[in-house]
């Protein structure tokens, strides 16, 4: 692919529609994104199905815009596995707000509730030959976003793209 213009990009639906656009016949579409090295992205698309997303940071990722779009929809994600009826969501979500107003931050959550660290699916490259400790490990504490970017673009054989965009 290349280098694509995000202005238009308000929701994770206007993401995989352009990738779709981008795709070769229903090849598998991954779009990388990288902010000011403060995290990273990845998202899958492969052909019609739900996009697959994973981010380097959550909590730093949740406070821009493009990053916003992504931790909300994992946040999302999260929500609807983890609770069976709306009478149980609701229970815990007022459970939650109550904890986050008595210990801010203390439990490793950091903008909006968003999750510091690594958030959503590790596995998404492992069919192209990236396990998902390696991606978690490029995703450390310490990690620089745009080295990690560059040594998963070498692994998966499309580094040569990615420097050709930066």
């Amino acid at each position: 692919m290349g280098e694509t213009e995000l202005d238009d990009v308000e929701t994770l639906a206007d993401l995989a529609e352009l990738a779709r656009e981008a795709a070769q016949d229903d090849d598998s579409v991954l779009v990388f994104i990288e902010q000011e090295d403060a995290w990273f992205a990845i998202v899958r698309v492969d052909g019609e199905e739900d996009p697959r997303i994973f981010v380097s940071d959550g909590a730093a990722a949740a406070r821009s815009s493009y990053g916003s779009v992504l931790t909300d929809e994992l946040v999302d994600q999260a929500g609807e596995s983890e609770f069976g009826d709306l009478d149980n969501l609701v229970a815990e979500l007022e459970e939650e707000a109550e904890a986050a107003e008595q210990n801010d931050d203390e439990d490793g959550e950091g903008h909006g509730g968003v999750p510091v660290g690594p958030l959503g699916d590790a596995h998404l490259l492992t069919e192209f030959g990236l396990a998902a400790d390696a991606l978690l490990s490029l995703s450390g504490e310490g990690a620089v976003p745009g080295d990690a970017l560059e040594e998963i673009a070498e692994a998966l054989g499309c580094g040569e793209v990615l420097e050709a965009v930066r």
